[in-house]
């Protein structure tokens, strides 16, 4: 039974003109709508996932469901497909659970809430934010296990809940909740900041009705979606071919040992509509990197991901999502079946963003990316301070951005162009630690003509005794170069003992035992390289290395001789350059620095671990699937 909204005074809205001073007033309104939105979450919020990092989401959609503004939306589609109560004003609803909401939130940290907003008797629009909690309970402190088997290791599952009914907040549910998490305090904190958020959202939904009349604001919000339908419809005839284009990208391990796993897609265009088809994707894995993916979500991504690169002057929002048609086929990695664990599914869900771009890529080369920072590593660090006091950080990872077609790729920056940096200083306030290091690494971004950008490295010195977890990727396979540019550099982490000695980590590892003195070489990995890196202007490759972005070794990959200074020695260059361009052949299309055979074979040498085992896929979900299909 579906989900029914109750409204004391239903009756249909008039269809209205709106005319374009309006509706760009309406526009603009709902986008700072949205920005203070993030302002009050931000300042209010206590966890430095969501106050420093930014690692929440917020939106504003229609009456019917469709985010209207926002960053990362699709949330309500998933819910109303899952919910099955009412829908009334002044309720609120919370929840972190996938199965739920069929993927509309994609793993247990992310609370997700839902407010209905009413005017005069009838729902004129919805609000929604999710944010990252630090800590929900589980079997790991940061509730993120590298190795869990099913989900019920990841933390408190909330299935979607009225937390406000009718305006009141059900402190019994909240606190039932909160028991069941190692920082309930700043798990209150942020819940409620989330919620300040929603009321915000709410008071100027109300502004806007009342300044224009409710027939003009809904009708505003539905030429919002055309509008962007109608754009979104032109870059797919640009950029999609009819002609069936496929590629295929790499998570290197699944934290027990197996891997690589492959996701696999098929695009192509047929009249005005797109089509993705996965199949050809592994099976769902025994481990945690399963990422339950709403194919909503992913209609999302895509429109995230072509906007920015062909538009971004275009208002991005759910409009489009009829042009295009998305095939996942069950039981795969991507549509793991109940109840496969999803803690660790940030590396796959990094990793979509990859495959768009290979796909669109092949359609329209010149446009087309390399691979990037695909990824949100975790970094997590707690115990008991010499006092007896919990503590528990929770740090997302930055690294390269690819080579584009408009320049070089920025170094050391997030996955999420809206993420920042958590301050240093702030690291250093609140937790027993040090920041020893703070740079990019030379040379980890692919050569190209244009370069890829360099991944960063945090050395962390531990001043207390405790455990830390990691989660990251890229360290078997390579960020790919594109049009003859050179992949990227991998990532590596490294731990150096009081005593001298140095420990490869593994990519993603829990309850790793730290001693005060203790440090922790965090390394991220580069951006692949864009175009041919012998055309790369000499004296930009002697700036590079002049700014400590490339060695003067490293230099010699563009065909460029210089010394440490960055002063470029033309005839040695000239010279090399011709041998380099005699030696390669043809620049490829995809450099990704070998086949898996070939990565596996080298990976010991190269890396230092020995290449992980080929998966073993599970079976006993096929006998549910069977039963569903009957």
């Amino acid at each position: 039974m579906p989900a029914k909204i109750i409204e004391t005074k239903p009756r249909p809205f008039n269809k209205v003109d709106v005319d374009p001073i309006t509706l760009d007033i309406i526009e603009n309104a709902l986008r700072n709508a949205r920005a203070e939105m993030d302002a009050v979450l931000f300042r209010t919020a206590m966890s430095p996932g969501i106050r420093e990092q930014h690692d929440a989401f917020p939106m504003i959609a229609n009456n019917e469901g469709k985010m209207v503004v926002g960053q990362f939306g699709s949330f309500l589609w998933g819910f109303q497909q899952g919910y099955q109560g009412t829908i009334e004003e002044g309720d609120v609803f919370l929840t972190n659970d996938p199965y739920s909401v069929d993927g509309a939130i994609s793993h247990l940290n992310d609370w997700l809430t839902m407010m209905p907003i009413f005017r005069d008797g009838r729902m004129v629009a919805w609000a929604a934010m999710f944010g990252h909690m630090t800590d929900i309970g589980g079997k790991v402190p940061g509730s993120l296990p590298t190795d869990a088997n099913q989900i019920y290791e990841e933390g408190v599952q909330i299935p979607p809940t009225k937390i406000y009914k009718k305006g009141e907040l059900q402190e019994d549910i909240l606190n039932l909740i909160l028991h069941n998490c190692r920082l309930p305090h700043w798990n209150k904190s942020d819940f409620m900041a989330i919620i300040a958020a929603l009321r915000l959202a709410e008071r100027r939904v109300h502004e806007n009705c009342k300044r224009f009349g409710e027939d003009t604001f809904i009708a505003a919000m539905q030429e919002m979606l055309d509008r962007n339908k109608r754009a979104m419809s032109a870059i797919i005839k640009q950029v999609v071919p009819e002609q069936k284009v496929y590629f295929e990208d790499y998570i290197c391990d699944d934290g027990i040992g197996m891997g690589p796993y492959k996701l696999a897609c098929t695009l192509w265009r047929e009249g005005d509509k797109a089509f993705f088809d996965f199949t050809g994707t592994d099976p769902q894995s025994d481990s945690s990197i399963n990422f339950l993916l709403n194919e909503e979500m992913f209609k999302m991504f895509l429109g995230a991901f072509t906007i920015n690169i062909f538009d971004p002057q275009i208002l991005f929002n759910d409009g489009f999502y009829d042009l295009v048609d998305v095939n996942i086929p069950r039981g795969t990695v991507l549509k793991p079946v109940k109840p496969a664990a999803l803690s660790s599914r940030t590396h796959i869900l990094g990793r979509i963003f990859d495959i768009m771009g290979g796909l669109l890529g092949q359609g329209a080369p010149d446009a087309l990316n390399a691979a990037g920072f695909s990824d949100s590593p975790h970094f997590m660090y707690s115990g008991y301070t010499k006092e007896g006091e919990w503590y528990q950080l929770y740090q997302i990872g930055f690294g390269g951005i690819p080579g584009r077609p408009v320049g070089d790729g920025p170094d050391g920056h997030s996955l999420w162009p809206a993420f920042t940096n958590v301050p240093n200083e702030f690291l250093e306030s609140y937790f027993p630690l040090r920041i020893d290091t703070y740079e990019t690494i030379p040379d980890s971004g692919g050569a190209g003509l244009h370069r890829g950008g360099n991944g960063l490295s945090m050395g962390y010195r531990f001043l207390e005794d405790g455990e830390i977890s990691i989660h990251d990727d890229r360290w078997l396979t390579y960020p790919w170069g594109v049009n003859g540019g050179h992949p990227g550099g991998r990532s590596t982490k490294v731990l150096v003992r009081t005593d001298g000695s140095r420990e490869l980590m593994p990519s993603k590892c829990d309850h790793i035992k730290v001693k005060s003195g203790d440090i922790l070489y965090f390394n991220t990995w580069g951006g692949g390289g864009w175009g041919d890196p012998l055309k790369r202007p000499a004296e930009k490759v002697g700036l590079d290395v002049k700014r400590g972005l490339v060695t003067s070794q490293g230099a010699r990959r563009y065909g460029v001789v210089c010394d440490d200074r960055g002063v470029v020695d033309e005839n040695a260059t000239k010279a090399l350059r011709e041998q380099i361009a005699g030696e390669r052949g043809p620049v490829k299309l995809f450099d990704f620095g070998g086949t898996i055979e070939e990565l596996k074979a080298r990976c010991k040498a190269e890396t230092g671990f020995e290449p992980p085992k080929q998966p073993e896929f599970q079976t006993w979900f096929t006998k549910e699937k069977a039963m569903a299909a009957e």
